[in-house]
């Protein structure tokens, strides 16, 4: 499968994982969540042009996909899917700074994409949207934020009506390329109307279910012991990071033994 197609089925296979009953999964989802958005501002506080400061970053993801199990293949497909629009952000600083300060510059943006991007879907993976926007909820996001959630899913139900639109052209033209700028005003429009339509069969269905904007937790949660030391453990440890420059302490001390 090429193609938007290949994308969407990257994205919803990752999110078909949160379904199994690991360990870490009955975990308050709050403690990683928090752990995630602290760990994205540590990141990004770093100086542009910084990579060898950001490698001990890769513990967190690394850990996560550890505990977890998620299978490689599915993680490294969901990542291809923003990585052209990550590519564009870091190239042109390969021209505007030419050189070694250029080419640092987009390591460090490809670097702080893959952190970021990865530990998302990891965490996404292992509870699962319903659980993080619960999560969400009880952290007192604001409800312009959850509606991002619902969106998430209503992206899914996008993507297949553009897969089957495609389908449907290409089974009609046999397979014959060559007009594709032609026939992306008809295409985009067409799509449109059916969007349009599935959202407000959706938003029926959502409302006839009794949905109120609020997300209840499909297994009962407890900040407890546990959730408490997996946040301030994680935290001290990824602000360690931050503050004490890890591979040069190393580099220093293996120095001086030698």
């Amino acid at each position: 499968m090429r193609g938007p197609g290949a994308s969407l089925a990257a994205l919803r296979d990752l999110d078909a994982l949160s379904a199994r009953d690991l360990p870490l999964a009955r975990l308050d989802p709050r403690a990683p969540l928090l752990v995630t958005l602290f760990f994205s501002v540590l990141v990004a506080s770093f100086p542009r042009g910084e990579v060898v400061a950001l490698v001990p970053f890769l513990f967190w993801p690394v850990a996560l996909a550890s505990l977890s199990a998620v299978p490689p293949r599915a993680l490294f497909r969901a990542l291809l899917v923003p990585l052209p629009f990550v590519l564009l952000a870091a190239l042109p600083a390969l021209f505007v700074e030419p050189g070694a300060a250029g080419r640092a510059i987009a390591a460090s943006v490809l670097l702080r994409f893959l952190l970021t991007a990865t530990s998302a879907l990891l965490v996404a993976a292992v509870w699962g949207l319903p659980a993080l926007a619960w999560a969400m909820q009880k952290l007192g996001a604001p409800r312009s934020s959850l509606a991002a959630l619902v969106l998430w899913r209503y992206l899914f139900v996008l993507g297949e009506e553009s897969v089957r639109m495609d389908r449907a052209r290409t089974m009609r033209s046999f397979g014959r390329r060559g007009r594709e700028l032609a026939l992306a005003g008809p295409f985009l429009g067409t799509l449109l109307l059916r969007s349009q339509d599935r959202a407000e069969r959706i938003d029926r269905a959502l409302r006839a279910r009794g949905f109120t904007g609020s997300f209840p937790a499909l297994r009962p949660y407890r900040f407890g012991a546990g959730a408490a030391a997996f946040l301030l453990l994680w935290s001290a440890l990824l602000g360690a990071f931050r503050f004490v420059n890890v591979p040069e302490a190393l580099g220093r001390l293996l120095a001086g033994g030698a």
